[in-house]
């Protein structure tokens, strides 16, 4: 397995599930690809095209350990630190490698022409986006699947603060991620309303109109505290990414959270008619969250029948781990 451990981390959620169903596994986190000095880092990042420090040394890591483990299976999250040339290596060697593509790699800011010179040697791509697999098939990839995000169910579940913490956590409208350009305007709408609003995530300090919101980054368990106290919790894709839905997308129902959508297909599929509410724009999303708040027992009951239909339907990362380790393992 490469990939990070830590926080909500999907590397770690597929350890958990990998150990559950008894897999000799082993973890390798691609940020020691990423490690060095300051202005190495950002030299390598910035003027040679998104490359890690250090991405031939771990790659060749990541072959002889593999070698030495004798792996059937490597299984990569996102755009690691595996270079072409290591892929051929384990192809060479028997080995099926699959990467979960949980990032869009035609998005500018992650776009690395290493890694899309790497994505053909992998024996199976799996993407949360739809809007990846004609551009995946088109670079030589010869399997491509869709594989929608999940949640984890050792961190994502219903968490009620203290009565002491409560009020620190209580607001009318929740948003958890990153501040990307598109997000900014739809938190500064809520803002600019009646309705309270927390934030956590990063870059959210280098808003003007978001800062006076922002609450740090969410730990679980701050993520779970959160969610169950917000009286509206906001589901937003990633224009950039080319989203129909993220990982919160998952996390906020398996965690029963209110649920106010970006009116995607995604969302519509996985939340249904009677388990959130949508929105096609600012004026709308903002009416919609004045809704639920003033229908609190209705907005619950979603809540509930949206839980009951995420976590009944076989959308935990172990589900997901299953499903690549058994496309590798038929080819």
């Amino acid at each position: 397995m490469i990939g990070n451990r830590g926080g909500t981390n999907i590397g770690g959620s597929f350890e958990r599930a990998g150990s559950a169903i008894g897999l000799d596994l082993q973890v390798i986190e691609p940020r020691q690809a990423m490690e060095g000095p300051a202005w190495l880092r950002r030299f390598n990042w910035h003027l040679r095209g998104h490359r890690p420090t250090w991405l031939n040394r771990f790659s060749n890591q990541v072959v002889k350990s593999c070698v030495r483990h004798k792996s059937e299976v490597v299984v990569v999250t996102g755009i690691s630190g595996l270079n072409a040339d290591a892929l051929k290596q384990l192809s060479k060697a028997g080995v099926r490698i699959a990467n979960y593509l949980t990032d869009d790699p035609w998005n500018p800011a992650h776009r690395a022409p290493w890694f899309l010179n790497a994505l053909p040697e992998y024996s199976a791509v799996f993407s949360p986006r739809q809007a990846n697999l004609g551009y995946l098939a088109a670079l030589g990839c010869s399997k491509v699947s869709y594989l929608p995000f999940a949640y984890d169910p050792a961190l994502h579940f219903p968490e009620e603060p203290s009565d002491n913490e409560r009020e620190n956590f209580s607001t009318d409208v929740l948003f958890i991620g990153g501040a990307d350009e598109d997000r900014v305007p739809v938190c500064a709408a809520v803002a600019a309303s009646s309705l309270s609003l927390a934030i956590y995530g990063d870059y959210w300090d280098r808003s003007e109109l978001a800062r006076p919101f922002w609450r740090g980054y969410a730990n679980p368990s701050t993520l779970r505290k959160a969610t169950s106290a917000a009286r509206v919790c906001l589901c937003l894709a990633r224009k950039a990414n080319r989203d129909g839905h993220t990982m919160r997308s998952y996390e906020v129902p398996a965690m029963r959270g209110v649920i106010l959508a970006e009116a995607t297909d995604d969302h519509k599929d996985m939340f249904g008619e009677e388990g959130a509410l949508y929105f096609h724009d600012i004026p709308e999303m903002i009416a919609n969250a004045k809704w639920l708040i003033a229908h609190e027992i209705e907005a619950r009951q979603m809540a509930d029948r949206v839980q009951a239909r995420i976590t009944s339907g076989a959308n935990t990362y172990r589900d997901r781990l299953q499903t690549i380790l058994a496309t590798c393992l038929d080819q």
